[in-house]
């Protein structure tokens, strides 16, 4: 509407404080399920000529509910919480970083337009994969970390420290923490994709909207999360079979690539099985999804409101203690003159 005030933007710095803290309170409400699918995705059907179990836990689960029960009969409800100290430390670092870098990049872009205007899908998706790519190289070793720590078998959980030890002192050494990085990086197409629909999606559906209400927003953000979710869930699966522990059957030896990984669940289990997880993984991405930018909406407001307050407080001190320089001066003044 003509004459209505755009709202300040955001430092980078701020989008990313209020994107990862977003993220913090949507992973936290939905873990258990970040437990289901993870356990769901290493878990490989065993055959009746295979002699030694293939996968790292031995119960093996049929669907998302079935997980939930024997996951709680076996380890109590902490077993649905297995490895959450890692997992948000490595949400909040992921999340920050790829807000930060995302704003950054757009930012960008946008000043170097000289007539500006909306970038277009390719590039929204570019930018999110730009930035997703740099967060990824500096947060990934937390997420292998933290998907060891989700599969291990009861009676050998071990904390976030003892093991990234554990991580190291394997045959990867140092480069273990790393383990996935390829895959990764290619799966930076699905916060690409979900941002990059996420911004389409806002133009088409609220088009010339500044504000959000929360049910809009967690619109938006389920549906771009569904999207970006199935087209990538084969990539999704190989990543977490390469930084989780090597099943049984394969005598120790890990998965060198997520080429290989994705071989070996099609040969034991078809390749169906590459979708494996799916119901959870789409569940949990559209519920944080959903709170992720209908919180992250809130607190850019919030922060907008704090930022706002702090330049008056600032500005009033600056006057203030101009006025103080500008009396001490008219103090010393008839000093000078005598």
């Amino acid at each position: 509407m003509a004459g209505t005030a755009a709202p300040p933007a955001l430092p980078p710095w701020g989008n990313a404080l209020a994107g990862a803290t977003g993220a913090v309170l949507a992973n936290a409400i939905v873990y258990p399920l970040d437990i289901v699918k993870t356990r769901l995705q290493v878990q490989v059907k065993r055959k009746e000529t295979d002699h030694k179990p293939l996968t790292t836990n031995d119960a093996h689960y049929t669907s998302s509910l079935d997980a939930i029960k024997k996951i709680f009969e076996d380890e109590g409800i902490t077993g649905l919480y297995s490895g959450i100290n890692g997992s948000l430390l490595g949400v909040t670092s992921t999340n920050f970083a790829y807000f930060y870098w995302y704003s950054t990049v757009r930012s960008l872009y946008l000043s170097s337009q000289t007539v500006p205007r909306s970038p277009g899908t390719a590039m929204e998706l570019s930018m999110g994969a730009v930035a997703g790519a740099i967060a990824q190289v500096f947060t990934i070793p937390v997420s292998v970390i933290t998907t060891r720590q989700q599969t291990q078998p009861k009676g050998d959980k071990k904390g976030l420290l003892d093991t990234g030890r554990e991580v190291v002192h394997s045959d990867d050494g140092w480069t273990g923490l790393w383990r996935g990085l390829k895959a990764s990086l290619v799966l930076v197409v699905n916060p690409a994709i979900t941002y990059g629909a996420y911004q389409r999606l806002r133009e088409l559906l609220f088009p010339g909207k500044a504000n959000l209400r929360p049910w809009e927003s967690f619109l938006l953000g389920a549906m771009s999360k569904a999207l970006a979710t199935m087209a990538t869930q084969p990539l999704i699966v190989a990543k977490v079979g390469l930084q989780s522990r090597p099943p049984p059957a394969r005598q120790g030896r890990p998965f060198r690539n997520f080429i290989e990984v994705m071989r070996y669940i099609v040969e034991h289990e078809g390749s169906l099985a590459l979708f494996k997880g799916l119901a959870p993984q789409v569940t949990k991405g559209i519920l944080v999804q959903g709170l992720l930018m209908m919180t992250k909406e809130r607190m850019e407001i919030l922060f907008i409101v704090l930022f706002a307050y702090l330049r008056r407080v600032r500005d009033s001190k600056l006057q203030q203690m101009a006025n103080a320089a500008a009396v001490r001066a008219k103090e010393v003044m008839p000093l000078v003159a005598k």
